[in-house]
């Protein structure tokens, strides 16, 4: 068991270094892992609840409202009451939080572009299916997460 939680971790550090997930700034953007994804989360699912977004994302109510502050300072959301739950705001992308969701999207794919522009065709396949196959080993279940 420790041989393969060693090799686990170990290909942990090598995929978060090669896409430089713990950069202070994913992407030379002025985000964070975190802040990206949030700023994903908003995007696919909103208008959403912060409720939604830690449900998603499993994070911490505390970091994540310091995290919607400073994007409502920074001009990037925009709250609304829900019309279904007044105690409840819904969370939707202004305008610029729409511009850095799509600078940080087209930086990402990019990004990913380049690491597998080398890959021949059947290489990019079995690649996928190997990611496939770790996310249907790791949650029993072939559903998208």
């Amino acid at each position: 068991m420790k041989k393969v939680i060693d090799k686990f971790r170990d290909f942990n550090r090598y995929y978060t270094r090669v896409l430089g997930l713990l950069d202070d700034h994913l992407l030379n953007s002025p985000y964070s892992l975190v802040e990206a994804r949030i700023l994903y989360e908003i995007h696919e699912q909103g208008p959403v609840s912060a409720s939604q977004i830690m449900a998603e994302i499993d994070m911490d109510k505390g970091y994540l409202s310091k995290v919607l502050k400073q994007f409502a300072k920074d001009g990037l959301i925009s709250k609304q009451l829900s019309a279904e739950d007044a105690r409840v705001s819904l969370i939707s992308l202004t305008a610029k939080g729409l511009k850095a969701y799509h600078a940080l999207d087209a930086a990402s794919h990019q990004q990913i572009e380049a690491l597998i522009s080398a890959l021949s065709k059947a290489e990019r396949r079995q690649l996928v299916e190997h990611m496939e196959g770790i996310r249907k080993l790791l949650s029993g279940s072939t559903k998208d997460s």
